[in-house]
């Protein structure tokens, strides 16, 4: 593949997102970025990189003090270095799949980039979060909103579109409709249409 694609990958917690765009990923060969991009910025330092999850996708407090250029906020210093890291990568000419991380903000300059946001009924995200976490319905309910609270907090400090307006995504789905399979082969087609008019 000649030209340069990036995938730009926002998803309700529980939707299922992740699997959708390891299914693109792996049907184009594209590189993948997710929580493993934390491996790639502290790559000389692994213990750094376990630590540093805690602070992935939340938005900074209000105060936050900032002395030529850097924050005081460990949170709002590692989303810069996740932002400087996709853009590095972008600058490179790689092509990419990145999930979160307002990969579409970041990203927007580039002509090869088509944004997705995944969603879900909440009984159908219920569901899949206590089959693979263990948690009672209720648990993961909480646990699905309080992530999404933050998720959304965390895009609006740093993107000036909305989290979820289907106006700001290429295309938004709810997974709830085609199911999981489905729903990751119809983004796979149409990532391929899309990818065949770059």
């Amino acid at each position: 593949m000649g030209k340069q694609v990036l995938v730009s990958l926002e998803r309700e917690f529980g939707s299922g997102g992740h699997k959708i765009a390891q299914a693109i990923a792996q049907e184009f060969g594209l590189k993948y970025y997710s929580r493993n991009i934390l491996e790639e910025i502290f790559k000389d330092k692994p213990e750094h990189a376990a630590k540093m999850a805690e602070y992935e996708e939340k938005g900074s407090p209000l105060l936050t003090r900032h002395v030529r250029g850097h924050s005081s906020d460990t949170a709002e210093t590692l989303t810069r270095m996740e932002f400087d890291f996709i853009r590095e990568r972008a600058e490179a000419g790689e092509s990419f799949v990145i999930v979160g991380r307002c990969g579409g903000m970041v990203l927007r300059d580039y002509p090869g980039l088509i944004t997705y946001f995944v969603m879900a009924d909440m009984y159908d995200k219920v569901i899949r979060v206590c089959d693979r976490e263990g948690l009672s319905e209720r648990d993961a309910m909480t646990k699905i909103t309080r992530i999404d609270r933050m998720r959304k907090k965390f895009h609006e400090q740093y993107c000036d579109f909305k989290w979820g307006d289907s106006r700001a995504y290429d295309l938004s789905v709810n997974i709830s409709r085609l199911g999981l399979e489905g729903t990751k082969d119809a983004i796979v087609e149409y990532t391929r249409h899309w990818i065949e008019l770059l």
